[in-house]
């Protein structure tokens, strides 16, 4: 259960040690930005169509793939593939000749993923659009709010290193996070979303309650949760970018989140409380 912020639709489902946060770790997709709204439809139709190959589709398949990518939300994209290849060759519609490997299917998914992310990025230059419609409500706003507050702050993002910060600049949100900007490698051994905030948290020697994890997976909240920070989870809707998704709400609760919020238009009243100034 959880009690409403008096005033404001933010739920407290704990009561952290407030007022001492001097480090931030973030997630990039769904928490700030919004220019992979599209990720997890081009994903499902990515994997529903490598599995069954030319043959048609039965609706279990479709169902097996939405629930792998709720459930493996905030790991790293060649994960995903990596449990796309053994989907594939554990249903075995596709003849052993025509099976990739996880790059191979990564590859794939990046090729539907990336027109969605160039078209809002050049609307962006061209001044069709402006950053915060392609971020989630409030956010721009709010994470420069907290690094007014002199917060040193990293984003981390299971999204491939080199896009993440061209986005992160485009979006203006990069000079926030002063204390890095992490993403995905080419292979999970190369890097680790839960094992570098880990890595990050134990070189800067910050600890429980001097700590604030944002994001939208299980992936940041589980690996705050065992590191004692304060945890506050975005259950945004993603294609509007604001209000709750209620769906993905009911998930993050269950990683035992401090806080949750459906995005950040209740910025101010989120940083009193967390500073303990309410």
């Amino acid at each position: 259960m959880y009690r409403v912020l008096p005033g404001t639709d933010i739920r407290i489902y704990n009561n952290p040690e407030r007022g001492s946060i001097k480090c931030v770790f973030s997630d990039f997709d769904g928490t700030i930005s919004r220019l992979r709204s599209m990720w997890k439809n081009v994903m499902e139709n990515v994997m529903v169509e490598c599995i069954c190959g030319k043959g048609e589709s039965p609706p279990e398949i479709a169902d097996q793939v939405r629930k792998y990518i709720h459930d493996s939300e905030g790991i790293q994209t060649i994960l995903q593939m990596e449990a796309l290849a053994e989907m594939v060759k554990g249903y075995g519609l596709v003849p052993e000749n025509q099976v990739l490997d996880a790059r191979g299917y990564k590859e794939i998914y990046n090729q539907r993923l990336m027109p969605y992310v160039r078209k809002g990025l050049n609307d962006l230059e061209e001044g069709k659009i402006t950053p915060e419609e392609c971020t989630i409500r409030g956010a721009v706003d709010f994470f420069r709010k907290m690094s007014e507050r002199g917060v040193t702050m990293h984003v981390f993002s299971g999204t491939d290193l080199k896009d993440v910060r061209n986005e992160a600049a485009k979006l203006g949100v990069a000079e926030f996070f002063e204390g890095g900007i992490y993403g995905a490698l080419d292979s999970f051994e190369e890097f680790s979303k839960k094992g570098m905030m880990k890595e990050v948290m134990h070189e800067l020697k910050f600890k429980g309650p001097e700590v604030a994890v944002f994001g939208d997976g299980r992936v940041e909240i589980g690996t705050g949760k065992e590191n004692n920070a304060i945890t506050i989870a975005v259950a945004s809707d993603d294609k509007k970018g604001r209000g709750w998704n209620e769906v993905k709400a009911e998930r993050l609760a269950k990683t035992g989140c401090d806080v949750m919020i459906p995005d950040f238009s209740e910025g101010d009243a989120l940083l009193k409380y967390l500073y303990n100034e309410i």
